[in-house]
């Protein structure tokens, strides 16, 4: 308690410890703050060990983690490789980081590191548009691939055209003013605090901590995190939360038991269903998604990057005849628009149904198959071969 005095009256006087800034005083405290946000993230990156290697892809668990992503891109820019852009389908859902589309495009080139793995899991293209946006400037001046996965032009809820709100992937990355996407049905605090965490590397940097030592919790979620066994403990409450910080990023080349062909999941997508599908394929004119693949084109070129698309195989084993029909004039009209832009572009056709985990993830030798066809096609060649 603050002491008691008395003035000449004999009042009695309460003197506080408090202290009142003034205009100067507040400037200097806003400036140390913004010194300490800008510079943060700046040193961490000389503080925090991240390595990587032939085959790094970015850690499922790491997936929302955007700083980490762009200190990637960038960490790739010296040597400029050729970055391979996508979603699930270059990260490798079914496979491990040697079993993936880039590393056998890495065999085919008989260099380790000719192509990089920049999929990333749950991406979509309405998300990568924001992700290169946003993250993706150190790309700038190099050839990129970029993996048209039609599995996004698949129906109206996987387009987002859908009025039914739904839980995004990468939510943080999509336009959230314009255009309006029906599915993305967020308030506008979120929306704001979005766009927010885009300009203010400070921000990134915090969600790259909790992504990376919290199990993608803020600090107070992390803290209550109840035990599995006991859901009335709470450890984390009496853990101190600056150990969490080990100052190593997960690697992304560890033993993965949930892929790869010794797990359960490396199977041929016959072995559990073997029924057609009625895909519900959108118009190219009304796709959400497919609007933001050719913003995306035109971002990369705008940047200088020599751009050549992938359309990805479908499994058209999976189709019905009339989707086979449908989807088959949907990719025509990709290419179509491709050749019209000029951009180089590879579509082969759809590999044996063997060679597919699903509608759109090929296994190990079907990546195999597929970086054989890429580096035998003449479109692929000629770009590959030219001075970017």
């Amino acid at each position: 308690m603050a002491p008691d005095h008395t003035n000449k009256q004999g009042e009695r006087l309460l003197v506080t410890n408090e202290q009142r800034l003034d205009l100067r005083q507040w400037a200097v405290v806003l400036a140390l703050v913004a010194l300490v946000a800008l510079v943060t993230p700046r040193l961490w990156k000389h503080l925090e060990r991240f390595d990587t290697g032939s085959d790094y892809r970015i850690p499922y668990q790491l997936s929302n983690d955007y700083w980490l992503i762009e200190w990637r891109m960038q960490q790739t820019a010296a040597a400029k490789p050729v970055a391979v852009l996508g979603d699930s389908v270059v990260w490798g859902e079914y496979v491990k980081a040697d079993g993936t589309l880039p590393h056998f495009l890495n065999r085919q080139a008989g260099q380790a590191e000719r192509f990089v793995n920049a999929g990333i899991n749950g991406l979509f293209p309405l998300s990568l548009e924001g992700l290169l946006r946003h993250y993706g400037g150190a790309l700038h001046q190099r050839k990129v691939i970029v993996v048209c996965n039609l599995l996004w032009l698949s129906s109206p809820k996987a387009d987002m055209q859908d009025d039914k709100a739904q839980d995004l992937n990468h939510a943080a990355l999509v336009p959230q003013f314009c255009p309006n996407i029906p599915s993305y049905q967020a308030d506008a605090g979120a929306r704001l605090s979005a766009v927010i965490g885009r300009h203010v590397g400070f921000f990134a940097w915090a969600n790259h901590l909790q992504c990376a030592y919290f199990n993608q919790q803020s600090l107070t979620r992390w803290t209550l995190d109840a035990d599995a066994n006991q859901p009335m403990c709470h450890p984390n409450s009496y853990r101190n939360p600056l150990g969490q910080i080990t100052l190593a990023i997960p690697s992304g080349l560890a033993d993965d038991a949930a892929r790869g062909p010794g797990s359960a999941r490396h199977k041929p997508w016959t072995a559990h269903a073997s029924h057609t599908m009625a895909f519900e394929w959108v118009k190219l004119d009304s796709s959400l998604q497919w609007a933001a693949m050719q913003r995306t084109v035109g971002l990369l070129r705008a940047r200088g990057n020599d751009v050549l698309v992938l359309v990805a195989p479908f499994n058209e084993n999976m189709m019905t005849d009339a989707g086979r029909d449908t989807y088959r004039k949907l990719r025509g009209g990709i290419s179509a628009w491709l050749d019209q832009q000029h951009v180089p572009h590879v579509v082969p056709e759809t590999l044996p149904s063997e060679l597919y985990a699903d509608a759109s993830h090929p296994l190990t030798a079907g990546y195999e198959e597929l970086a054989r066809r890429i580096c035998q096609d003449e479109a692929f060649k000629a770009w590959y071969l030219a001075v970017p």
